[in-house]
């Protein structure tokens, strides 16, 4: 599958919670970071997806809200993903970050220059990566 998205993460459904219209999907990724994502209960149906079985979260970097580990921020996101800056590439109007996960994963944020630039962000310091479970992306191989 071939898809826009920046952010592919393969991993295995840990959990299904399963609400009236919307299930919860918890996708554990081979470094043992865990991302959640709501879906609806028809996509978790459509999808086939168990407990144990193989998914794939997508994530747009757009979706990433970046954020100074000691900041103490609190977002009602449910998904938080520690990691360091790996590279900062600069544009005009705003600027790609590339993340490695403590759990060994990659993450791309796009934020604004102002926003980098304000946290001070560059190669090899700390960053918490924000995103919400309603902008995961779940899918599996046909």
């Amino acid at each position: 599958m071939l898809t826009s998205a920046r952010n592919q993460f393969a991993g295995k459904v840990s959990a299904i919670k399963q609400g009236a219209i919307n299930d919860e999907v918890d996708i554990t990724l081979p470094g043992g970071d865990i991302i959640t994502a709501v879906i609806t209960r028809q996509s978790t149906e459509n999808l086939a997806l168990k407990v144990g079985c193989d998914a794939l979260a997508i994530i747009k970097a757009p979706w990433v809200i970046l954020a100074k580990p000691d900041s103490g921020i609190k977002l009602s996101t449910r998904n938080r993903l520690e990691g360091t800056v790996s590279a900062v590439r600069p544009g005009a109007v705003n600027t790609e970050v590339e993340i490695s996960l403590n759990g060994g994963d990659k993450l791309v944020a796009i934020i604004t220059q102002e926003s980098a630039d304000g946290l001070g962000l560059a190669a090899g310091k700390p960053v918490s990566a924000f995103f919400k479970a309603s902008h995961v992306i779940v899918g599996v191989k046909a």
